[in-house]
């Protein structure tokens, strides 16, 4: 018996196999091709022959936690207390799995927004959830509070969020957050919201974290990633912020799942959030990368649609076929060498938009090769 009878590999397994096996340029899935920063990775081996080796406190260590607090405080004037509020986790999309086994059990609604991330369904699942998917409005992929409105029922237990948001690069604006402050105290709704991209925000744009609005953040869960933002995706480094009563709960499930996190990286991670220009230079470092590879793409004959955040650009590509995104991404892989990830492959059902997504989180050599070959399409 399967609890996800209909999950199979994939569709990041599957073109990233695809671009091994044809030596293609790897743009599909979302992590970079460049190396971390040197000081953090000194900081992580200094910590290792300190003899930081051995299980760390179930929370999280307290200067990394109180390092996080100071980041909230810098970022977004609100005070968090790092004993009660925050605990650190193996990565992102575990603090978001955690967060849904804290609260979600048979028959809980959960609305999830499409395109989405493709942990969130199972996730809701496997935890005896129902979601609840409502479409992102194409092209700018914005959110129709009229149509989650018509959605919400006495079963409806949370919202999930993705800000800046995994496929699309769209952003969370100041009305949106006005209509969920509604929502919550009308129906007392919990929120889950994924914030692994928050420095990743570009044209100015400020990141409205869950965390500055005191109405919405006494019932969330907010949950961040080292990996995405400090370029180490491999070391599964992440953490979720919550109110006390939800953290709480939350660490009575996290102590099961895998009780504490990777020790030494944890104290690298301390010392190298005690300088701030760390994270704030990253929206200028991604946005140089996107503006560069949308550069590079006027010579194809992609349209690209705006991203305000994350590292990915989606890439219409109707002046060059009508086929559909997965069939595309498949054939320019084999054909010419560069892989991409099928925006259908984000919803439930394949809604089909004929878009694709490009990772430009890569070296300017990676791009420039990678726009080489789509010229050619």
């Amino acid at each position: 018996m399967s609890k996800l009878p209909n999950v199979g590999t994939t569709i990041f397994t599957v073109m990233s196999g695809l671009a091994a096996q044809y030596a293609a340029i790897n743009l599909s899935q979302g992590f970079p091709d460049f190396d971390c920063n040197e000081t953090l990775k000194h900081l992580v081996n200094e910590a290792m022959e300190a003899g930081y080796n051995q299980y760390a406190p179930m929370p999280g260590i307290m200067p990394l936690r109180e390092a996080i607090a100071g980041k909230i405080r810098l970022l977004y004037g609100q005070t968090v207390n790092a004993d009660t509020e925050i605990t650190v986790t193996p990565g992102g999309t575990y603090a978001i799995f955690t967060a849904i086994a804290t609260v979600i059990g048979p028959g809980d609604e959960v609305i999830i927004f499409e395109p989405a991330y493709d942990s969130y369904i199972p996730n809701v699942l496997v935890n005896g959830g129902l979601p609840v998917r409502i479409p992102l409005s194409f092209p700018d992929y914005h959110i129709d509070w009229s149509l989650v409105r018509s959605k919400i029922t006495p079963r409806t237990k949370m919202i999930m969020l993705n800000t800046p948001h995994n496929p699309t690069g769209s952003i969370l604006t100041q009305n949106d957050i006005d209509e969920l402050e509604k929502l919550v105290a009308e129906h007392n709704i919990l929120i889950l919201s994924d914030e692994v991209y928050e420095h990743l925000i570009y044209d100015g744009k400020e990141h409205l974290s869950i965390l500055r609005y005191p109405a919405l953040r006494k019932n969330s869960f907010v949950t961040f990633s080292f990996g995405k933002v400090f370029h180490n995706t491999g070391w599964k480094m992440g953490y979720c912020i919550a109110p006390p009563h939800l953290m709480a709960e939350y660490r009575k499930v996290h102590q099961y799942l895998c009780f504490s996190v990777n020790t030494p990286m944890q104290h690298g991670l301390a010392k190298f959030l005690q300088t701030p220009d760390h994270y704030l230079s990253l929206p200028a470092f991604f946005q140089e990368k996107r503006d560069y590879f949308l550069s590079l793409m006027k010579e194809t004959r992609f349209t690209p649609l705006h991203s305000s955040g994350s590292y990915f650009q989606l890439m219409k590509y109707d002046r060059i076929s009508d086929e559909g995104d997965k069939e595309f991404a498949i054939r320019i892989t084999k054909e010419f060498g560069v892989a991409s990830i099928p925006v259908s492959a984000f919803y439930e059902d394949g809604k089909d938009d004929h878009v694709v997504r490009f990772c430009f989180a890569k070296k300017n050599e990676t791009l420039e090769k990678a726009v080489e070959r789509l010229r050619k399409i």
